[in-house]
């Protein structure tokens, strides 16, 4: 069996299978670079930055995406840590593009879900060599850590997103289907999630169904989820919004081109 960069042959069998997997320990060194960034960011947000806590909800669930290029332990974390070499590995590609980094807090007593998703059809980006890497910086008990389908990247179905604030996205022309009740039939699922420590990992495919509980430990639960992308990942144009939405791309690359864009550098090769 062998051993690269923090995955085997295993690993990258069982990610291809089940769409996530957990890695232990793997951004350990990266812990605390990280949430000096997170820090800055919830200080400074960008201009995506938002909290998704509705109006008479209790805690908080902040997100932001889109600023590795102006927050430089984001950039560093891109550049200088294994998630380019592990990436490559598990999706089977030469190539590694950053596609961006997603930041989540839920503080301590956030009522609030994650709604059941996936997040390709968010994207504006096909194909099937692609994945995120979610990090957790704090202590995360398996009841806080997000739930993912096993083998649901599989199921040839794309459905309409939904905003974190529980709104639907509208999506014209795309042949979306509305998600399933998944929390009335869990019974029928393979549902993943885990105990984790800072430095963990939880690389999951675009496509793989996910969701997470509300927090209400005493501890926050911050994230960082870097996406990426390989060889066969194109541009495409949504029938609706777009998150992120790289507002101007479209003038800059026509549907079906490779995501090559000053926005997506490649990290591996």
């Amino acid at each position: 069996m062998s051993q690269e960069h923090g995955v085997n042959s295993t690993d990258v069998e069982a990610f291809q299978r089940d769409g996530v997997i957990l890695i232990k320990g793997l951004f350990k060194d990266w812990v605390e670079p990280l949430r000096a960034g997170i820090e800055h960011n919830m200080q400074s947000p960008g201009d995506y930055g938002k909290n998704y806590t509705k109006e008479g909800q209790s805690g908080q669930f902040f997100g932001d995406y889109c600023n590795w290029q102006r927050i430089p332990q984001y950039h560093d974390f891109f550049f200088s840590s294994p998630a380019a070499q592990v990436t490559a590995k598990l999706i089977s590609s030469d190539t590694v593009r950053i596609f961006h980094e997603h930041v989540l807090v839920k503080e301590p007593g956030t009522a609030q879900k994650t709604p059941w998703h996936h997040d390709q059809p968010y994207y504006c980006v096909n194909g099937a060599q692609v994945c995120s890497l979610w990090i957790p910086l704090d202590p995360v008990d398996q009841s806080v850590c997000p739930e993912f389908i096993a083998g649901s990247h599989q199921w040839g179905k794309w459905f309409v997103p939904t905003k974190f604030t529980g709104d639907s996205y509208v999506r014209d022309g795309d042949n979306m289907v509305e998600m399933p009740d998944i929390d009335k039939e869990r019974e029928k699922y393979d549902i993943k999630s885990w105990q984790l420590e800072p430095g963990d990992c939880i690389a999951f495919h675009y496509l793989t169904v996910h969701g997470a509980p509300e927090n209400l430990s005493n501890h926050r639960r911050r994230a960082f989820s870097a996406r990426l992308m390989g060889d066969d990942a194109t541009f495409v144009i949504r029938g609706g919004e777009m998150s992120p939405p790289f507002p101007g791309l479209e003038k800059r690359l026509v549907p079906g081109m490779p995501m090559d864009a000053e926005e997506f550098p490649v990290i591996y090769s």
